[in-house]
């Protein structure tokens, strides 16, 4: 569990909120997007249903199409408005394609499907897909490690997470700031990239893999800033958290800290980017829904199968 356990009926009213102005204010998140959508180049796959895991107004969720045309589609999120934009980037279906949905051996896999839940309790069947994909939303698990779990169950043997989520540096410079004014947490805390890599092995996945780089944004003032985070929904959601807006003082204070970092006339605003990839490995799958692995001792101690 979380250090910082998250308020989620918070979490889903902010992103339902931030949604009809979200692209206008997700530069970070496409840029994001798009580096992660690279790093598939590298990786041989067919899937053929992919699980876009907090799948947002839709942005990455297109493009995996384009990359998976013949792919069943899964958009997930916690927030109903998001889908509902995300929905709107794809035409209604025709009978035809409705067709091709039920038979994707015909040819194509029609529109995605759309699905409000919690990534925590991911509403899909086991070993029911090859690819779960996720960009910027893993940070918002309650509990990471549980929640890489329910991943895992949902993967196929040989199955692939891909995601990017944000690490303990992200935000930084509000955070000093904010600890001159009071002790109460006024922005979330963020898993470090050792420990997701060691909860993706304790998950059941195989051969993580982890990168991770700083990525900044400049900003003419600290409103601006907050004008971002406030418009893709990135409240402080920390149970904790404190209720009500800063008075004048208070936030003459923030803003004074802040200045602090201003370089070359503009206030940087650093995140910590972390990559991770992962294999679902070989899984058996007994009739009581329990999962086993095949380790296969006996052969690899005889150099007959590949590690």
């Amino acid at each position: 569990m979380r250090e910082d356990p998250l308020d989620l009926t918070a979490v889903r009213r902010a992103f339902d909120q931030a949604a009809a102005h979200y692209d206008a204010h997700a530069v970070l998140q496409r840029e994001v997007c798009d580096r992660l959508l690279e790093r598939l180049d590298f990786v041989s796959l067919n899937p053929a249903t992919v699980l876009d895991l907090g799948a947002g107004t839709g942005y990455g969720l297109e493009r995996l199409r384009l990359r998976y045309p013949a792919a069943g589609l899964v958009a997930l999120d916690i927030a109903p408005a998001m889908l509902t934009l995300a929905r709107e980037r794809f035409p209604r279906p025709g009978w035809l394609d409705r067709a091709r949905a039920l038979f994707p051996a015909t040819g194509g896999a029609g529109v995605p499907h759309f699905v409000c839940a919690d990534m925590a309790a991911l509403p899909l069947a086991a070993n029911s897909v090859q690819l779960v994909w996720s960009s910027l939303a893993l940070q918002w698990a309650q509990d990471l490690e549980a929640t890489l779990k329910g991943i895992h169950r949902t993967l196929a043997p040989g199955g692939l997470l891909m995601f990017a989520t944000f690490g303990p540096d992200t935000l930084k410079e509000l955070r000093a700031a904010f600890a001159e004014i009071d002790a109460t947490p006024h922005v979330n805390r963020f898993t470090d990239l050792h420990d997701v890599g060691d909860m993706l092995v304790h998950a059941g996945f195989a051969h993580p893999v982890m990168e991770m780089e700083m990525l900044t944004l400049t900003y003419a003032d600290l409103k601006a800033l907050m004008r971002d985070l406030k418009g893709i929904g990135a409240h402080n959601s920390a149970a904790d958290r404190r209720r009500g807006l800063l008075g004048k003082s208070a936030w003459k204070r923030l803003e004074a800290a802040y200045e602090a970092n201003r370089i070359e006339g503009r206030l940087p605003a650093t995140f910590e980017v972390i990559y991770g990839h992962a294999w679902a490995g070989d899984k058996l799958t007994r009739e009581d829904g329990r999962q086993v692995i095949q380790m296969k001792i006996g052969a690899r101690r005889a150099g007959l199968v590949r590690p």
